[in-house]
């Protein structure tokens, strides 16, 4: 298929005597055509980027956009704006199948002066982009099979339910069935799954069950996290070896932005308001604050590799698991490895409803946030007072004081090791309520 690209991507350069790329709807690049050119204004930092990270910022797409390039039906000239890195104008031809918007070829228009291409040499260009958008409307209902495939895989009910569901996503995926792979979850993911994912041997959205992400009156809990109910992304990554999961946890971070610029957005995906590329953020930019402050939000957990698909279903309560750990520990990180989550492992696991233990719930008030903190950093010092003291910042008097009132609300004794235990697992599994 991406051979089919690349010669598709020639034959208009050929027709236009001018060096194309084509991106699809979420302006993530799939092929480009050769550049022999010694006119440094044709690199500009726009093009030479899209060509080398393979995909264009939100800022770029959508400046593009402003110009109506998801609307149009032929091809649009875009005049040169240095301010903007683009050094040289552009020609979009729209790739449509069937009125949907499938793709952009881009190409360096002429210097201006110069005659640019014949009309007839861009309708023959467009007929080319036709065939182009074909293939892409294809290969998207491929992976929208896929997709319902490994949602299905993902949701079943344990038993001959998920047997049938892991035997029909083998066969869909076929050779790479039997691969190493690793789940990833995003949460919160408004919208619809990104059309692509580099790296990925499927995507879905995934309906989040109870339990939500950590909210709330904890102790220490984050502030705008995700309500229970919120969909998650779902990501079957393909990897290398089971040392190897650097690259899954580098294509989890890469989709942070794209969760948070979809939110910002009002639940449209990077691509646009429903995938097809029309939404975006406004002409000018502005996506980069408001993004940044909805990512604090925003976190992604990477399951531990599995072979084949049997333990898939597992790998993704991993993902999840760690997803909601990074949400309620923001040492974590934004995006966490299930690995390396320590106690969440089980507690997010164990906590699929609002923890309500009622020798903790006094404590949880808002009123007595200052006292659950104390009683957590004592804990996690392993009931060393000096220790806990110094990590507080308070007199070794004002901690023991504020213990003392912590056994007055919850009516444990924090001498007892069990009493201790149930504290501290309430303290830290609040955070995933």
């Amino acid at each position: 298929m991406k051979g089919d690209y690349q010669d598709l991507v020639d034959e208009i350069s050929a027709l236009l005597g001018a060096p194309a790329t084509l991106e699809n709807r979420d302006f993530r690049l799939i092929a480009f055509g050769a550049h022999d050119s010694d006119d440094d204004l044709a690199m500009d930092p726009v093009r030479t980027r899209s060509i080398l990270t393979r995909q264009s910022t939100a800022d770029v797409r959508s400046w593009f956009e402003g110009f109506g390039i998801a609307r149009a039906t032929g091809p649009v000239r875009i005049p040169a704006t240095p301010d903007a890195g683009v050094f040289r104008g552009r020609i979009c031809l729209p790739v449509r199948y069937r009125g949907i918007v499938q793709g952009y070829v881009w190409l360096l228009d002429q210097e201006p002066g110069k005659p640019g291409p014949e009309p007839a040499a861009l309708d023959a260009a467009m007929e080319v982009a036709q065939r182009i958008g074909v293939l892409l409307a294809e290969e998207a209902k491929a992976g929208a099979d896929l997709s319902r495939e490994f949602l299905a895989v993902l949701t079943a009910g344990p038993g001959w339910q998920q047997d049938m569901a892991v035997t029909a996503l083998r066969a869909a995926l076929g050779p790479d069935g039997d691969g190493l792979h690793a789940a990833v979850c995003v949460a919160p993911w408004p919208g619809e799954a990104p059309a692509s994912v580099p790296g990925a041997a499927a995507v879905c959205v995934v309906p989040r069950r109870g339990g939500g992400e950590p909210g709330g009156v904890g102790p220490g809990a984050a502030a705008g996290p995700a309500p229970a109910g919120d969909p998650a992304l779902a990501v079957l990554l393909r990897l290398r070896s089971t040392d190897a999961l650097a690259p899954a946890l580098a294509a989890a971070a890469r989709l942070l932005p794209r969760a948070a610029g979809a939110t910002a957005t009002g639940g449209r995906t990077a691509g646009g308001k429903d995938g097809s590329g029309k939404g975006g953020a406004g002409k000018g930019g502005g996506v980069g604050a408001t993004a940044t402050a909805v990512a604090r939000a925003v976190t992604a957990g990477v399951a531990d590799p599995v072979r084949g698909l049997v333990d898939l279903p597992a790998a993704w309560e991993q993902a999840v698991a760690a997803a909601r750990a990074a949400a309620a520990q923001p040492r974590f990180g934004p995006v966490a490895q299930w690995s390396e989550i320590g106690p969440y492992r089980l507690l997010a696991t164990l906590v699929a409803d609002p923890v309500d233990d009622p020798a903790a719930r006094t404590l949880l008030t808002p009123a007595n946030r200052e006292l659950a903190r104390t009683a957590e950093v004592f804990l996690d010092c392993a009931g060393q007072a000096g220790r806990a003291a110094a990590a507080l910042g308070i007199h070794r008097q004002t901690l023991y004081y504020r213990l003392a009132r912590v056994e007055q609300l919850t009516g444990l004794d924090l001498d007892e090791g069990e009493d201790r235990l149930l504290l501290h697992m309430a303290l830290k599994a609040s955070r995933l309520a």
